[in-house]
């Protein structure tokens, strides 16, 4: 009979559980979905804090460090591990292995949110606030969370893993954990104050004070029948259909969004009191991105024309908390409404500059982008849907801010095109194949000849695994 082993007391200790975990660990923690390190050897390893949120299941805080970047900081993951004497045969994907010396030694050792028992004991803690050692639970009191919900890992990993209780909420473990308030918590709690429906509103989220205060995970409503913005473009498309209706009510939603974010935070100065040093970040990585891929050489000097034009730019509009990281995969489609989801930006960068207040102009940007990058991804190229999708979105943009990002012209080139150069590097370094579709921006932003022809993709590809899905 297969038993769940909950450990000794005495391999809680982090020094004495590495013993046990530290070689399974080198191998599985590469071959994951949200891992930072890619094609780079796990070099050091130490466990950051370790709590038994149950018998047989540890909840621990790893830091990892590579070979050539040993002398960078660490990444700190959070890691939710079961332990048994012997795996059942439907929990066999998410074994990472047996254990042979240390306190866990002869034990299998498994990834606990892959296991039902594991994800219900997790979802009562939130349901019940409270501390597990460094770990603390809490809710929304104003919300009760029902018991008896069904839970499920959404197959779709990114830089997260998400479960769903039951279709009525999703529960975002954060992988790569940050010190500070994630903005997925800060910021959708923030708008659900102002009132803001376009924003699901946090039910619960945990967290931990050691070895520095962070949040793991937030839980919200979960929208069963939505549809994302990727799919419903790459549908529009393939029946040769218009998206423009969809994009104007888009736009719509970005701008309420943005309205209710500059009410909840502090503004920042205007734009123009911040153009040169912004200018002058992406002229750098612009420089940067030309010497990794020749293909970008000959728009360099186009290029920096839209950063120089930055750069002496004073729009006297003030700076804001944004989104920082939108585009079609982002937003949900449900019934008639659009929503804004994933606040948490790029997570590669750090949380205190995510939540740096910048130009609503950039997730404009972001999401003007992503029209072009759905016309782009099926064959024959349809260069007029992807332009009347980003007129419609920037008009229901208008219609809702109260201005129009077009009427600022050198600032969305700019950040457009900042944009484009982050994509070159993206797909010159993960898929060849899709380079012909950010060059072919490359060459209008610049002002140049049509980009240099390619095969490019033939078909289209889950957004999430573009260089836009974040």
């Amino acid at each position: 009979m297969r038993k769940v082993v909950s450990p000794r007391p005495s391999s809680h200790s982090p020094a004495l559980l590495l013993t046990s975990l530290a070689g399974l660990l080198r191998t599985w923690l590469p071959e994951q979905r949200w891992f930072a390190g890619k094609g780079r050897r796990v070099t050091e390893l130490a466990l950051l804090s370790v709590t038994e949120l149950h018998p047989g299941c540890l909840h621990l805080l790893v830091s990892t460090r590579h070979g050539a970047g040993a002398h960078l900081p660490g990444d700190c993951y959070q890691l939710l591990l079961g332990v048994r004497d012997a795996l059942p045969p439907r929990l066999d994907h998410a074994r990472i292995g047996r254990a042979s010396e240390g306190p866990l030694a002869g034990l299998v050792v498994y990834d606990a949110l892959q296991e039902p028992r594991s994800a219900d004991l997790l979802l009562e803690r939130l349901r019940t606030p409270g501390t597990a050692g460094p770990l603390r639970f809490e809710r929304d009191a104003q919300v009760t969370i029902p018991v008896g919900l069904t839970p499920r890992l959404l197959d779709a990993e990114q830089s997260n893993s998400s479960l769903v209780y039951g279709d009525s909420y999703i529960l975002k473990v954060f992988r790569r954990v940050q010190p500070g308030i994630n903005p997925d918590l800060e910021v959708p709690w923030a708008l659900a104050r102002q009132g803001c429906t376009r924003v699901p509103a946090p039910v619960a989220w945990f967290r931990t004070s050691q070895p520095q205060v962070a949040t793991l995970g937030v839980l919200q409503p979960f929208l069963p029948d939505a549809v994302d913005g990727w799919t419903l473009a790459l549908e529009s498309l393939a029946a040769g259909g218009e998206f423009t209706d969809e994009a104007y009510e888009l736009g719509r939603a970005t701008a309420e969004v943005h309205v209710a974010l500059a009410a909840a935070f502090t503004l920042g100065p205007p734009t123009g009191h911040q153009s040169r040093r912004l200018a002058a970040a992406m002229n750098e990585r612009l420089d940067a991105t030309s010497q990794s891929v020749p293909e970008l050489l000959p728009y360099v000097a186009g290029l920096r024309a839209a950063f120089d034009e930055l750069a002496v730019l004073d729009t006297g509009r003030p700076v804001q908390r944004i989104h920082g990281d939108l585009h079609l995969g982002q937003v949900l489609r449900a019934g008639e409404s659009w929503f804004v989801i994933d606040f948490e930006g790029e997570p590669a960068r750090p949380i205190a500059e995510r939540r740096h207040p910048q130009s609503p102009v950039r997730d404009v940007a972001g999401m003007l982008r992503s029209f072009d990058y759905a016309a782009r991804s099926r064959r024959p190229w349809r260069p007029e849907w992807a332009r009347r999708s980003r007129d419609a979105y920037c008009a229901g943009y208008a219609a809702a801010a109260r201005w129009d990002p077009r009427a600022e012209p050198e600032l969305l080139r700019a950040y457009e095109t900042d944009r484009a150069v982050y994509e070159v590097l993206y797909e010159a370094r993960h898929r060849p194949d899709w380079l012909p579709v950010p060059m072919a921006a490359i060459a209008r932003l610049a002002e140049c000849a049509p980009a240099p022809s390619g095969t490019g993709p033939q078909k289209p590809v889950p957004f999430f695994h573009s260089a836009q899905g974040g």
